[in-house]
């Protein structure tokens, strides 16, 4: 049994043709607390949110959510968020039927308690319920995002994986979705995984990072710390470089 914690991975390792993608992976999260996952492309942390979630199995070690063993019976608890909600969205599918989806596969309420869960998910996430006819296609990327997250609320998640869902957002929709993204963490209770490249973003929703290299997490710690006091040579640079890009960003 491991820790008393939330979150527990011990020992996560998934291996593809006989290489590792993500190898002997272990940290914990507490509940309600946001975690960002940042490295550089081919690290390992699609993979990681993707057994996570179940989306694949691991080839070895354990998975504990609120001290049981993750099995596919738990998996409505962790719900992922991927990075264009355009490719994981059925453009055919009207608001509706996307936000409901996941209560029809697994045989929830009855149409019309369903509907009524879309309406109140959709103002949940600030879109009006005037919307669920409207198809998906019709909807702007920032919108379809918000959808996205209606979608990953309808089984009542645990946790959230968000794998780059930021990404091709224009800033000021970025703040937007971040905003409610908060704003649902406080009013819900929610836990988080970020993964993203952008480190302002990791610094501004989470309380702690950790920064994966080659298939493995190589530094863990609270964000003020990891700031003040990086240990490991990839963060550094990745801090060096964040500092570099804003002060190119900012006037003359």
């Amino acid at each position: 049994m491991p820790a008393d914690s939330f979150l527990s991975v011990r020992g996560l390792t998934k291996i593809f043709d006989g290489r590792p993608a993500i190898q002997n992976v272990t940290f914990s999260l507490e509940r309600g607390r946001t975690l960002g996952l940042v490295g550089p492309s081919g690290a390992g942390k699609s993979t990681l949110a993707r057994c996570l979630a179940l989306f694949e199995t691991p080839t070895s070690g354990e998975i504990w959510l609120e001290g049981r063993s993750l099995c596919g019976q738990m998996r409505a608890g962790i719900q992922l968020i991927f990075q264009e909600p355009a490719s994981s969205l059925n453009p055919r599918f009207t608001a509706a039927q996307i936000v409901t989806e996941p209560l029809l596969i697994r045989k929830l309420g009855t149409t019309k308690s369903r509907r009524q869960r879309a309406s109140e998910l959709m103002e949940t996430v600030g879109l009006s319920r005037h919307a669920l006819p409207t198809p998906a296609l019709e909807f702007s990327g920032g919108e379809r995002q918000r959808l996205a997250i209606a979608r990953a609320l309808a089984l009542e998640p645990k946790l959230l994986i968000l794998d780059e869902s930021f990404a091709g957002l224009d800033l000021s929709v970025q703040a937007q979705v971040t905003t409610l993204l908060l704003d649902l963490q406080e009013r819900c209770g929610l836990t988080y995984i970020l993964i993203a490249h952008d480190l302002a973003l990791v610094w501004r929703m989470a309380g702690e990072i950790a920064v994966m290299d080659q298939g493995t997490i190589v530094e863990h710690a609270a964000v003020a710390g990891l700031l003040a006091r990086p240990q490991h040579p990839l963060t550094k640079a990745m801090l060096d470089a964040a500092r570099a890009l804003s002060l190119a960003g900012a006037p003359a």
